[in-house]
């Protein structure tokens, strides 16, 4: 018998680029179902009975954690073979328990890169020329001087990445047109793959207290966790400037307020945070050396509708048994394989 609609793909209405949808509508034997996130759970649970692939929300503070990716959810999604982030992270995933399950997870990645990386470079030339300042001043003062808001170059300063995988790479690159110095640590590239990506090989250490600017480009998970607490931020040189646009919780608010009320630190470019958005009484939020954004560094309109795509494409290859190329989990893949189950007609 034909296969015809067998293979059952859920996500939430949660906006998504409308490529995703159409890329699925190109393959007869793919349904797609969206569910509410709010107001109808039973029609929800309903669609996830039958999934095959969740392509879950990877915006932790917008999903509601009753439709995160836990083992509660797949105990009652017995389809399900594949989790499909809709980002580059996947906070709202419990990998643990997927793999413990036999089902893959897939996220992403490089989707957004270029877009986070001239993110990352517009909060590092803002904050070093001291743009932010200047407009800030000018909307409510008079009476001060240019040399007053004087700030320096990029050319010859020292950038640190923590991280260079697909966005660090990017900034790497575009620091480098600048020409600055790029000095990079992580743990899982190699030393000569980190000089190919055009950065010289450093530990952390060496990052934090070599480097100009320190920005974030790194997973957040159990080893990340506030990683950069108030030791790292002490261990920075004084006057040096981070920049985060990985994710919230991998850096200390508190310690990064208390860095740059000493004068530690000269200024701060953060588009991530522990709760997004931010509460209006955050601290950081009411300093001007601060450059704050709303985790939209890889929000752009060419990003959205790439991360969409290339979303599509990769749960098509899933469900044509094809091996994905950005799987998190790959110890499941055999199991996944060899279970069939993506073979299987819906009953």
């Amino acid at each position: 018998m034909p296969m015809t609609q067998a293979k059952r793909v859920v996500r939430s209405a949660l906006w998504l680029n409308p490529v995703f949808d159409a890329r699925l509508a190109q393959e007869q034997d793919i349904s797609l179902g969206v569910f509410p996130v709010r107001g109808n759970p039973a029609a929800a649970w309903d669609m996830l009975a039958g999934a095959h692939v969740y392509h879950v929300s990877a915006a932790k503070d917008e999903l509601p954690q009753e439709w995160f990716a836990t083992g509660e959810l797949i105990a009652r999604c017995p389809r399900l073979f594949c989790v499909s982030s809709s980002g580059a992270g996947y906070d709202t995933v419990d990998v643990p328990a997927c793999t413990a399950a036999g089902i893959a997870v897939v996220n992403q990645a490089g989707g957004n890169a270029d877009s986070v990386a001239e993110h990352t470079l517009a909060m590092l030339l803002s904050l070093s020329r001291h743009m932010m300042q200047c407009d800030r001043r000018m909307r409510r003062e008079t009476g001060f001087t240019r040399e007053d808001i004087m700030g320096h170059e990029a050319r010859g300063r020292t950038v640190g990445l923590v991280g260079i995988g697909n966005v660090g790479t990017r900034v790497a690159r575009l620091a480098r047109a600048f020409g600055m110095e790029v000095i990079a640590t992580d743990p899982y590239v190699p030393a000569a793959e980190i000089e190919r990506r055009g950065a010289r090989p450093a530990t952390l250490q060496q990052v934090l207290e070599q480097s100009d600017f320190v920005s974030l480009h790194c997973p957040r998970d159990a080893s990340t966790l506030k990683m950069i607490d108030a030791a790292a931020f002490g261990r920075m040189k004084k006057g040096a400037i981070f920049i985060t646009t990985a994710r919230g919780g991998i850096h200390d608010e508190a310690a990064l307020v208390a860095a740059l009320r000493s004068g530690h630190l000269a200024g701060a470019g953060v588009d991530v945070w522990d709760r997004e958005p931010p509460p209006l009484d955050h601290p950081l939020l009411a300093m001007d050396n601060v450059f704050a954004t709303f985790h939209n560094a890889g929000v752009t309109h060419e990003a959205r509708r790439n991360v969409a795509r290339i979303a599509a494409d990769q749960i098509v290859d899933v469900l044509a048994g094809e091996l994905p190329p950005r799987l998190v989990n790959p110890e499941v893949w055999a199991i996944v394989a060899e279970a069939k189950r993506l073979l299987q007609p819906m009953r």
